[in-house]
């Protein structure tokens, strides 16, 4: 019986001790870690994202320009071609007859020629000693003249001629890729009508076709872009990377087209390695102009509620404002800010959800390559302020955490825990025992 109420006096002392170490003040967490970056104000380049489609920058029609039998195609089908190169071959029998013939009727012509002149120069020279009559000299004359004229109408029958055979061989009119064949060897081609017999496409460069509704082209013109020359533009490929040779727009329509309210645009794309081909729609990227006194800020950064956008900010005092700010436009995975921005201003982008208005924050430079990892890993001063936090927090418990007069820890709440439980079972085994 005389050691029950030494226990019982044991247990009550570690209770007291456990109260009276809740009573200490709780020590305050230190104000968040937040990841910052300083915005100034900057000049932005305005682009646009369109919907384009590859044109040849050049297109020619390969037509029978003689008649005849196609004999043979010369060049492959979707090949490369350069200008004068031989497509195809037209039966170039009857051209060469008609060339011979032409030839003869031309040498026949420059004989009588001949022998006109002959007789011309000697009336010429009877008719001073008046040997032959006036009549007979205009005669002379005039079958020269006629002579002459009959040579030049049998040159230009044999070049006709020529011509003609020429055609019969039937070549690229440009360089580009020729397609497929229109008719086959044996076809008969060029009666009534020129023929088609294959397509030349130049395709480097290529045009891009692409329009702007009224709508933006009013909207490009209220914002008073500034431009350094002609637009740029580039293409996106279909695995989303960038096609590496820019081109530039060289033609802007002056109407709306009635049918699509859009202005039509071109631009020319260099394509030297024949990656692009003619017809196919792509993606467009085009620089309209710059503007400037605008801020560029991280996507994560652009928090919303039904009043608008708005970033917190840390001011020079390390409390924490918020900014009520007009986004214009998303551009290359950042907001583009008109408004709302002052320069200077430190920008959260990381850590959003440890902060509020009107509270105090450290600000630390934001590291994009830590963005898609969350916050920053705590640097040595981190981690020195965050074992206050967690005795604080400790404390924040109750009974979990105390600390004596000086700030050190007087006993861990686990031991007193233990202690008074300890307590309370001895001085209840022996009552058991007793009973």
């Amino acid at each position: 019986m005389s050691m029950r109420p030494r226990l019982i006096a044991l247990a009550a002392s570690a209770l007291l001790l456990a109260a009276c170490g809740g009573e200490q003040e709780q020590q305050a967490p230190p104000p968040p870690e937040v990841g910052v970056i300083t915005v100034q104000p900057s000049t932005v380049a305005m682009t646009k994202d369109m919907v384009g489609r590859l044109a040849p920058f050049r297109s020619a029609d390969v037509r029978a320009r003689v008649p005849g039998v196609v004999q043979r195609r010369v060049y492959e089908e979707g090949s490369d071609v350069r200008e004068g190169d031989v497509l195809f071959v037209i039966d170039p029998a009857p051209f060469q007859a008609d060339l011979s013939a032409a030839q003869a009727a031309l040498a026949q012509a420059e004989a009588n020629a001949a022998n006109a002149r002959s007789m011309a120069e000697r009336a010429r020279r009877l008719a001073p000693e008046n040997f032959i009559s006036r009549s007979d000299l205009d005669n002379a004359l005039a079958a020269e003249r006629s002579a002459t004229a009959a040579v030049q109408a049998a040159r230009a029958s044999t070049e006709s001629a020529r011509i003609n055979l020429g055609y019969a061989t039937v070549r690229a009119p440009i360089s580009g890729r020729a397609g497929k064949q229109q008719v086959t060897e044996g076809a008969l081609v060029g009666q009534g009508t020129a023929t088609l017999l294959t397509t030349v496409d130049q395709i480097d460069p290529l045009y891009v076709n692409f329009s702007l509704s009224l709508a933006e082209l009013e909207d490009l013109r209220s914002r008073q872009l500034q431009s350094d020359g002609a637009v740029a533009v580039e293409v996106l490929l279909q695995d989303g990377s960038v096609y590496p040779h820019a081109g530039e727009v060289d033609f802007s329509g002056d109407v709306v087209d009635p049918a699509t309210g859009a202005v039509s645009l071109r631009a020319t794309l260099p394509n030297p390695d024949r990656r692009l081909l003619p017809g196919a729609y792509v993606t467009l990227k085009a620089t309209m102009g710059q503007q400037s006194g605008l801020y560029l800020v991280p996507q994560s950064a652009l928090q919303r509620d039904p009043a608008g956008g708005y970033l917190m900010v840390v001011g020079q005092d390390g409390m924490v404002a918020r900014r009520d700010v007009t986004v214009d436009r998303a551009q290359d995975g950042q907001w583009v800010v008109s408004q709302g921005l002052s320069p200077g201003d430190q920008v959260i982008v990381s850590g959003l959800q440890r902060v509020r208005a009107d509270a105090p924050a450290v600000a630390v430079p934001w590291q994009p390559a830590a963005a898609g990892r969350g916050p920053a890993a705590p640097t040595a001063e981190g981690d020195a302020a965050a074992a206050p936090a967690a005795a604080g927090e400790a404390g924040a418990a109750g009974a979990d955490g105390q600390t004596g007069a000086d700030g050190a820890a007087a006993v861990p709440p686990d031991a007193q825990g233990d202690a008074a439980g300890a307590a309370a079972r001895e001085a209840a085994a022996p009552a058991d025992t007793q009973d």
